[in-house]
């Protein structure tokens, strides 16, 4: 792994078999950590997950994207030799990232107290749909469970989407969201007991962390305001429809409004005294966002962008896939690096959502051959010792 980065030197094993885990790790990997993944027999189940891609491997698009940069031993854990080949493998280990249902991990040597005995270092992540305690401990949970359960997917549409499509029933949002809104809980719950110095058992609920998501709308309820989809929207704002495209616009702040203000050319309307006064545009957020959407219609988008940021107003283009791609924005940041798979041409992939310097993090190594990692296996005694008794 890369020396700098600021994980280099942490070995995490992975046991995962669903998106949370798996980008748990990934976030790790991408941080500098040696990610082992530990595959059984059919191979981890993401291998199989679509969208294929094109080439003589198929591989899942989704596993490349989140298994960049780790390494791969296939081991059966429903045998002693799986089980005392994945203890050497956890006696160098600093993280265990685990999503095993609760009831097959007595079999695999992964129960929490099995493995706090012969591992009291170890940090072990176990990542499930609904936690590993509580009366839904043994639930399971897909996507769009977890979204839906976490009160987000009820929300969606909302805003622009909602006044277009009133009808839309609640929708998924697209991909993994609230999947990998419970890795990221995950990755940072791990090194949150990494730093302690002390190995313990970390719980992570996936519909907690998309609960988390949810934040104002459960503050909201506590305020005795009940949000709903076809009410949920900022008070001005939001997506908005231009000439060729759309932007997205939320100004919080009182020099925001006035940018805005200026933006839109002082018409009258905007120079009103009276929305001056925060609680009154709110107030009345529904005629401010008529009037800015009718002059939006005739505005291009890229133009608009940058005026709106030059008078500091929070504006940006609603991008589309390929615009996220190749956007100048992403392109200066370097946001994207190029994910190289036998057979298929270059593939931007998002190395990192974060950075620790003025240089995005390197994506280290595309993902790995099943099992290609084996020798990790063998069991460095010395290493096995030294971590052992650190």
């Amino acid at each position: 792994m890369e020396p700098s980065l600021p994980l280099s030197g942490v070995r995490v094993v992975e046991t995962a078999s669903a998106v949370a885990a798996a980008y748990a790790g990934r976030l790790l990997a991408a941080m500098g950590a040696e990610v082992v993944l530990v595959e059984p027999p059919g191979l981890c189940p993401l291998r199989r997950e679509a969208p294929m891609l094109d080439g003589p491997s198929g591989t899942s698009a989704l596993f490349a994207s989140l298994a960049a940069g780790k390494r791969s031993v296939v081991l059966d854990l429903g045998t002693a030799d799986g089980r005392a080949a994945v203890d050497r493998l956890l006696a160098t280990a600093d993280i265990l990232v685990d999503d095993t249902p609760l009831t097959e991990r007595p079999a695999q040597g992964l129960d929490r107290e099995r493995i706090a005995a012969r591992h009291p270092r170890l940090v072990h992540l176990s990542i499930l749909p609904f936690g590993a305690e509580g009366p839904k401990a043994g639930w399971k949970g897909t996507e769009i469970n977890v979204l839906h359960a976490g009160g987000e997917g009820a929300l969606l549409p909302n805003g622009l989407s909602a006044t277009l499509f009133p009808d839309r029933p609640p929708l998924k949002i697209a991909g993994h969201f609230a999947e990998r809104q419970g890795g990221v809980a995950g990755a940072l719950a791990a090194l949150a007991a990494l730093w302690s110095g002390e190995g313990q058992f970390v719980d992570v609920s996936v519909q907690d962390a998309n609960v988390a998501v949810g934040a104002f709308a459960v503050q909201r309820l506590g305020d005795g305001s009940l949000e709903h989809r076809s009410t949920r929207s900022f008070r001005y704002g939001g997506v908005i429809e231009c000439a060729d495209g759309h932007v997205e616009l939320l100004t919080l702040e009182e020099r925001q409004w006035t940018g805005l203000v200026t933006l839109l050319g002082s018409p009258d309307w905007a120079t009103d005294p009276a929305l001056g006064d925060a609680a009154q545009r709110s107030a009345r957020g529904a005629e401010i966002n008529a009037r800015i959407r009718d002059w939006a219609r005739h505005q291009p988008v890229e133009d608009l962008v940058r005026r709106a940021q030059a008078l500091g107003v929070p504006m940006a283009r609603y991008a589309e896939p390929d615009q996220v791609v190749s956007g100048g924005h992403e392109r200066a940041r370097g946001t994207f690096a190029e994910l190289r798979l036998p057979g298929v041409p270059p593939l931007p992939l998002q190395t990192a959502p974060f950075r620790f310097g003025p240089d995005p993090l390197p994506l280290t190594a595309p993902p790995p051959e099943p099992g290609a990692d084996q020798a990790l296996l063998g069991g460095d005694a010395a290493t096995v010792a030294r971590r052992a008794s650190a």
